[in-house]
């Protein structure tokens, strides 16, 4: 994987073998970005990166001039992997090793982007609580996304705040708002 645009530009990020990740592919990477550049200042945003794995999505909004960005997985080797990363490129990246929904439940801060990646084998219904905890909760500024990548297999249209979807071979960005 590398980073496709910002400040590490082309810095290619070998994660360990032995991860158990997925990492959005690069083509789908900038294809969300493009998007996402057109949407928001990234040196003005707070994201949260849900199911961070290798932290891909994370050291991409940090190489665009974010700061304000909280990377969540449970498995402590992506944490410590994230961590590592950060330090050699010289930035914030806060990590937190926690269940995902049980972070939704006590995180208090709001966020303009909150990106979540989740297992592709994830049922409808582990997406719609992921969906529901993170409105409920008012986890999104004014403005904000929820951008969930998933399998082309699943359909979100039908789920509260949905806006749009977009189609990167056999993944899918769905935003709700």
């Amino acid at each position: 994987m590398r980073i496709v645009a910002g400040k590490f530009k082309g810095k290619r990020i070998i994660a360990p073998k032995k991860l158990p990740v997925r990492p959005t592919t690069d083509f789908g990477k900038e294809a969300l970005f493009n998007i996402l550049n057109n949407r928001y200042d990234f040196c003005e945003i707070r994201v949260l990166d849900l199911f961070a794995g290798t932290g891909n999505i994370s050291y991409e909004f940090a190489s665009r001039g974010t700061e304000d960005i909280v990377s969540v997985d449970t498995h402590y080797g992506c944490v410590r992997f994230i961590q590592r990363t950060a330090e050699e490129l010289e930035i914030e990246i806060k990590t937190v090793k926690s269940d995902v929904f049980k972070y939704l439940d006590v995180s208090q801060l709001p966020y303009d982007i909150i990106f979540a990646d989740p297992p592709y084998n994830f049922e409808l219904s582990e997406l719609e609580t992921l969906i529901t905890k993170c409105f409920e909760n008012d986890l999104l500024k004014e403005g904000g996304s929820l951008i969930i990548e998933h399998s082309k297999h699943i359909n979100l249209e039908e789920q509260a705040h949905f806006s749009e979807f977009r189609k990167y071979g056999g993944s899918v960005f769905s935003f709700f708002q």
